[in-house]
């Protein structure tokens, strides 16, 4: 569904600014965590946001060894550095700088993603996006975005870059590589030259957050800062103020709004759910083939 011309338009507030917390996940790799598990806190239909960002080998080269998921989507989108991916599935590639990789774990998949030898430093992001409980259990499948694919749509001096979705840039639509989820999923990274304003427009449905991972972003008067997320209110608008250098990540999509039950890797709906997942991995039967 195309984004809403900009006339008439309802801005959205800042209602919440969080802060990430240092965390480390995979073989020990240090990272910001946004995590919305927490119903207070709730990024619906997201469930996570991870940053990774260092200039020190020995905090990311351990990588993501294999492991499980089910029952939800990993979004991965690197601005530097990148990771080998291996699956379940017989799937192999590399995300390089600008480039995103989307897989939908599904009934289940066993993945890695891994630094390259000659990586010394890296920044990205995975997102973990929910599914609703008709497609917890659907085929597993992997695609590989690279950078050039990516939508890019220069507005004065902010540069935007379009994964995933549907919005408009003062009045002028763009269409992410990825739409067609029944979730409405979406995901761009915004970047400012010079100082410059910019304004979104998207469904009002959506429910919309953003994160900053450099300088700080003005909205509705709320000035958010490198590594918190600002939670935004009812609306179909977002305008920002945004610094030389400031870049941030605008994301969201249509809540799911269903029972989330959540164990390490696993994303169900039910306990009985996860506790079947956690006898599928150690049977051997969690990836079908």
């Amino acid at each position: 569904m195309p984004a809403r011309e900009a006339s008439g338009n309802a801005a959205r507030t800042v209602t919440r600014i969080v802060s990430a917390r240092p965390a480390s996940d995979g073989a020990g790799v240090k990272i910001n965590r946004m995590s919305g598990f927490d119903p207070d806190l709730s990024m619906d239909p997201f469930l996570m946001l991870d940053e990774i960002h260092s200039d020190r080998r020995e905090e990311f080269e351990a990588g993501f060894p294999p492991h499980p998921h089910r029952g939800f989507e990993t979004v991965t989108y690197m601005r530097e550095g990148g990771f080998a991916h291996t699956d379940s599935m017989g799937n192999t590639g590399r995300i390089t700088a600008g480039g995103a990789q989307w897989m939908t774990a599904g009934s289940g998949v066993i993945h890695s993603e891994m630094p390259g030898p000659d990586a010394d430093r890296i920044h990205g992001f995975q997102f973990w996006l929910n599914l609703p409980s008709g497609e917890k259990m659907r085929t597993p499948a992997y695609r590989d975005i690279q950078g050039d694919e990516v939508v890019e749509r220069r507005q004065g001096d902010v540069t935007i870059r379009l994964i995933a979705g549907e919005l408009s840039v003062d009045g002028v639509s763009m269409s992410g590589v990825v739409t067609g989820k029944s979730t409405e999923a979406l995901i761009g990274d915004i970047e400012a030259a010079e100082d410059a304003s910019v304004s979104f427009e998207t469904e009002p449905e959506l429910k919309l957050q953003f994160y900053v991972y450099q300088d700080a972003v003005t909205a509705d008067g709320e000035v958010v800062r490198a590594g918190q997320l600002a939670y935004l209110g009812d609306g179909d608008t977002v305008k920002l103020s945004m610094g030389r250098g400031t870049g941030l990540l605008l994301f969201g999509g249509r809540p799911i709004e269903e029972p989330v039950a959540h164990y390490g890797p696993f994303v169900m709906n039910t306990s009985d759910e996860i506790n079947q997942a956690l006898k599928d991995y150690r049977d051997g039967t969690l990836v079908r083939v």
